[in-house]
Parts: C-alpha cells; sequence; structure tokens
C-alpha cells in the first residue's frame, strides 16, 4: 500500500495536486482513498462533481455521536476513489489538530485500510503549522512518503522549509521521508531557479511541476479534477508522470 501525505502552505495548490494525483491513480486502475486533512474540508470536491462533503468532525458535532458505519461519513468519487474529510472544530473553541487525530482514531476503530483494502491513500495536509495533530500523518506512521507542493513565493518556501524540518524529525523512528517538491508555478519572477535552489540546499528532489494554466480553473469550475475533464491534457501528464513515479518508487521498495 502506497501510502502519502502532501504537505504545503495554505492556498498553495495541495488540493489541486491531491485530487488530481488521486484522478492519476484511479484512472492507472488503482484502488483509492483520499483522507482531506484541513478544516476548510473541501480537498475532495473536485473528486465529488463539486459536491461538498460532511466532514467527520461535523458529523460527530452535530449527531453527538461517532459514526457506526463508513458511508456516513465518506462518499466514492470519480475512478472509485473513497473520499473523506477530517474537518474541524467550531472557529474558535477547538484545535483543527486534535480533530485530525480523532478521526484518524476513528478510523483505525472502524478498520478502513483492512475492509477497504486499497492500493494508495493519499491525505491532504495544511502545512502553515505542523503541529502534533497535523503532523500525525508523518508522526504516527500513517504515511510512508510526503510530497511538499510549493511555488517560488517566500512564504511558500518558507512553510515548506518547515515541513522538510518536521519530517527530519521523525526519520530515526523509520516513520515517513520526504519523496520530493512538487513545483506549482504562479510565474513569481525567477521562480524556477529560486525553487531549485531550495531544492539543492534542503537536499530534496523536485518531483513534478504543474505549469501555471487556466485549464486546471476551468474543471475545477465544473467540479472536476483535469484528470476527468481531459485526461490527455498537458497538465494531466504531469500527474501521471508523478504517479507512475511514485508507483515505481513503491514497487521497488
Amino acid at each position: 500500500m502506497l501510502k502519502v501525505a502532501v504537505y504545503g502552505k495554505g492556498g498553495i495548490g495541495k488540493s489541486t495536486v491531491t485530487s488530481n494525483l488521486a484522478a492519476a491513480f484511479a484512472t492507472m486502475g488503482k484502488r483509492v482513498i483520499q483522507i482531506g486533512c484541513d478544516p476548510k474540508a473541501d480537498s475532495t470536491i473536485n473528486l465529488l462533481g463539486g459536491e461538498p462533503l460532511r466532514p467527520v468532525m461535523n458529523y460527530m458535532r452535530e449527531e453527538d455521536e461517532e459514526p457506526d458505519d463508513l458511508s456516513q461519513i465518506s462518499k466514492e468519487g470519480y475512478g472509485g476513489i473513497l473520499c473523506i474529510e477530517t474537518g474541524g472544530p467550531t472557529p474558535g473553541l477547538g484545535c483543527a489538530g486534535r480533530g485530525i487525530i480523532a478521526t484518524f482514531q476513528l478510523l483505525e476503530d472502524m478498520e478502513l485500510f483492512e475492509h477497504y483494502k486499497p492500493d494508495v491513500v493519499l491525505y491532504d495536509v495544511l502545512g502553515d503549522v505542523v503541529c502534533g495533530g497535523f503532523a500525525a500523518p508523518i508522526r504516527e506512521g500513517y504515511a510512508d512518503k510526503v510530497l511538499i507542493v510549493t511555488s517560488g513565493e517566500k512564504m511558500a518556501l518558507y512553510a515548506a522549509n518547515n515541513i522538510s524540518s518536521a519530517v527530519r524529525n521523525f526519520e530515526d523512528r523509520s516513520y515517513a521521508r520526504v519523496f520530493g517538491i512538487v513545483l506549482n508555478h504562479r510565474n513569481v519572477e525567477n521562480e524556477t531557479e529560486k525553487v531549485q535552489a531550495f531544492s539543492e540546499k534542503i537536499g530534496v528532489p523536485i518531483v513534478g511541476e504543474v505549469p501555471r494554466s487556466d485549464e486546471i480553473i476551468h474543471w475545477e469550475e465544473q467540479g472536476k479534477t483535469v484528470i476527468e475533464g481531459d485526461p490527455t491534457s498537458r497538465i494531466s501528464k504531469c500527474f501521471f508522470d508523478l504517479a507512475a513515479l511514485l508507483w515505481k518508487e513503491e514497487e521497488g521498495a
């Protein structure tokens, strides 16, 4: 089972990268689970035709009980991808990181992986603050590999550096490692050079590049990934190439 956590600064395009990766794997015939670990709970929306999914934390807060069936907190989207959103607490009244931990524990209790038997599990994780909760996918061994999404913007690189440092803190415990950087272009001046310099500084390769394109916005406005909307486009090729690279390494591990 390939388990990948996708981290990056808020608004950097993590959900776009994660959901297109999920769609690419599904198109390749893999059984996929995508878990959104962000209070906004919008990670999976473009796998579900633009329809938001009720987050786990919302369910528990509104029903005042834990779900007893996976169908109450999940939904199958494009290509049979099982979509789950952790969500977060009522604003100002709780810690979103704790919500992630609570959701992961619930999914363990429900034996999600044993029942669903996925080939690929993708976690879409906010990376502005790498606290205990947001670090759970790497700290608790849920993920084996980490992708860091960044642009050439200063704050995106700052967050990327924090994420890389956080992962290194757990390296000696045989937890996740940083597989690579995904450069999501924002047309920043000398962007490629800035991210290449950052890559060399932290010793992590750039494993994927997503060109700045209106095509992504076009399909997301229709509640779709680019993979679903136009699987032959150059943007789709970027995600198929990254999926193939991840899977190739998994097979060789």
